[in-house]
């Protein structure tokens, strides 16, 4: 007897069955990620669905339907449902034509099966009939997921000669899903590697930071440099780093702290702005990330001796870096909001100090007692004026 998918709240949705009316429960499946994670008895973030409608027919079907849709990736068969719940993507079946290792020339399919072939491993090449649930696995999916195996479908060298990003991909699936190794899979990534550098640096961005996101990737982190994957996209990387990586996932769990890509990855990274700046040029990072990495790299011992005086000196976000990647306690910055200086440098003016580098100068030394105090009241920052201005006679 075939196997079903169990229930869910996103295969009960009324949204989904209209779109499964429009188009046809013949014509469609739900595919992907959606299926494997309910397997999983996962949170489905996305749904996805493939069709036997090319996707002319999908946007006029959805139309005669009153459903909305975006074509999103027409290009590529996909097709957008706008649905009230959520969003559904709708994706013609395809075949690859041709590959290159970095895009691939696709064309549209009528059989499940070669739609299957053609993605990259078994346990997101599981189909589930909208109606009945019935799942269609063709390539050994169900049994990779019990045994929490990754695997390519068909020859893995084959596969990442077709696309390079599997590498990654499959690493980052492993780090979420694996337990058991697969030979076939971890030979193939060692051997082409190097296939990395063709890749452009956004896709290689995307993946190391969609793989740093999740739980606990440090082991897959240290597999992929015992196989020379890491050395290959991110070099500036270490022993050193892995086992710093594997301290601020422990740090980050102790203080109840959401694990953070830019900050595991800054974990990754000697402590030298140059470095630094030089990585997020390569990947392509936003100003937001490389001057977070900046700050985070500019970290030192001092930085766990006052965490409030480094919340207000760096701001909140790279302070909470410093001190888990110091694997220090964070329990002083909870709930604190750091306090405004209630000085102005118009009131030193009023004392007597031409207007210029003094006045600037004397509110440095005010602030600097202040903060080392740990942020007293307006009559204690009177009387460190006061102090300071004594001291220029």
């Amino acid at each position: 007897m075939a196997e079903t998918l169990p229930p869910a709240a996103w295969t009960q949705r009324a949204d989904c069955a209209q779109l499964v009316e429009a188009l046809g429960a013949v014509n469609m499946r739900w595919v992907g990620g959606a299926v494997r994670d309910t397997l999983l008895d996962l949170p489905v973030k996305d749904v996805d669905a493939a069709t036997t409608h090319l996707p002319e027919e999908v946007i006029a079907l959805c139309k005669a339907a009153s459903i909305r849709t975006v074509p999103t990736g027409i290009d590529h068969g996909t097709v957008t449902a706008i649905l009230p719940e959520g969003p559904v993507e709708v994706t013609t079946l395809r075949k690859d034509v041709t590959t290159d290792g970095r895009r691939a020339t696709v064309a549209f399919a009528q059989e499940w099966q070669e739609d299957a072939a053609r993605r990259d491993f078994t346990i997101n090449a599981l189909y589930a009939h909208p109606e009945t649930l019935e799942i269609s696995d063709y390539f050994g999916g169900m049994g990779d997921l019990s045994a929490r195996r990754v695997r390519f479908i068909g020859d893995a060298h084959e596969r990442i000669r077709e696309d390079h990003l599997r590498i990654l991909r499959y690493f980052r699936f492993q780090a979420r899903f694996g337990a058991a190794l697969d030979e076939q899979a971890e030979a193939a990534c060692e051997e082409l590697a190097g296939t990395l550098k063709g890749l452009s640096r956004e896709r290689v961005a995307m993946e190391l930071l969609n793989l740093l996101a999740l739980p606990d990737p440090a082991p897959t982190v240290a597999r992929m440099r015992q196989l020379g994957v890491l050395q290959v996209i991110l070099p500036e990387s270490g022993k050193h780093e892995l086992s710093r990586l594997q301290t601020l996932v422990a740090a980050e769990a102790r203080e109840s702290i959401a694990p953070d890509p830019i900050r595991r990855l800054a974990a990754l990274l000697p402590s030298l702005r140059p470095v630094v700046v030089t990585v997020a040029a390569r990947l392509r990072l936003s100003r937001a990330h490389k001057e977070r990495l900046v700050c985070a790299a500019e970290r030192g011992p001092a930085d766990a001796a006052d965490p409030r005086a480094l919340a207000y000196r760096e701001g909140m976000e790279c302070a909470v870096d410093r001190l888990l990647l110091a694997d220090a306690d964070t329990a002083q910055l909870h709930g604190w909001i750091a306090p405004q200086l209630p000085l102005k440098g118009g009131e030193i003016v009023q004392r007597g100090v031409q207007a210029g580098p003094e006045v600037a100068r004397i509110l440095c030394t005010v602030e600097d007692r202040w903060v080392a105090e740990g942020f007293p009241d307006r009559a204690r920052v009177e009387a460190l004026l006061d102090e300071a201005l004594s001291s220029r006679s």
